[in-house]
């Protein structure tokens, strides 16, 4: 399918193009393959116990999960995970801590405000509304950004100077908001009252939804949610928009030979 103009290019669709080979693992869950930088890698530590790596740079055996926290907890309860587990990494004697949910949140969390952190410092992030709507009206935002508390006038204005600048007018396209409040992210970022953010790079954008995208869907934040400022408030709102979420619908088949 086509990527409309104004529709990010993930890693994966850019490597697709350029005829590259795209990592796929299957979730130990449900059995569904998709690509690895969509699916969180859990990694069997020296000491049996199994730990989140969501970075997948962890020495050692892992295996892959694609479903949300509420999801993975009920599959925990149930000894689904555990058997999941098993089969991928051929081995039983493993303990899997009670808040891995807990754990690989956090991490995800991390990780996505520690990349937007990086690009902060690299000059691709921007913060503050009169300039993001300048260069929103110019055609430089990539990606458009907002925490859980932004205003609704905010969201919109903003919003509508990134349509006018990619001549986009009548679209309805808006920006993406973060599973974090204006407190948190000023924080995160050193930044005072950072409430919206715009990334000005390409690539840039990409580095940033690939960890973003993660992060929601895990959590099930949805576009809807600009009136939730909690995550446990978000976790029961449901699964997010599949665009931003980026799974996969490939069919289940056995998990052991996703292993490594």
């Amino acid at each position: 399918m086509r990527t409309p103009r104004n529709d990010q290019l993930t890693e994966t669709d850019r490597a697709k193009g350029r005829g590259q080979h795209v990592p796929e693992r299957r979730c130990v869950v449900t059995g569904e393959v998709s690509p690895a930088e969509q699916l969180v890698r859990l990694a069997l530590g020296p000491d049996g116990s199994i730990a989140p790596d969501v970075h997948g740079k962890a020495p050692g055996r892992g295996a892959w999960i694609g479903v949300n926290r509420a999801d993975l907890e009920t599959a925990q309860a149930k000894g689904k995970l555990k058997g999941g587990l098993a089969r991928a990494l051929h081995e039983g004697n493993f303990t899997i801590p009670d808040d891995l949910g807990e754990r690989i949140e956090v991490q995800l969390r991390r990780a996505t405000l520690d990349r937007l952190g990086l690009e902060s410092r690299a000059g691709t992030l921007l913060s503050g509304n009169d300039r993001i709507e300048q260069a929103a009206r110019r055609g430089q935002v990539r990606l458009l950004l907002h925490t859980s508390d932004a205003g609704e006038d905010g969201r919109k204005k903003l919003a509508q100077a990134w349509r006018v600048g990619e001549d986009d007018e009548g679209s309805g396209r808006e920006g993406m908001i973060l599973p974090v409040d204006r407190q948190s992210l000023s924080m995160a970022l050193g930044r005072e009252n950072a409430v919206h953010l715009a990334i000005v790079d390409a690539r840039a954008a990409d580095r940033v939804l690939a960890h973003l995208s993660r992060w929601q869907f895990f959590t099930g934040w949805s576009r809807d949610a600009a009136n939730r400022v909690s995550l446990g408030d978000s976790r029961s709102a449901g699964g997010t928009d599949s665009r931003d979420a980026g799974t996969g619908d490939t069919s289940a088949a056995s998990a052991a030979s996703d292993a490594f």
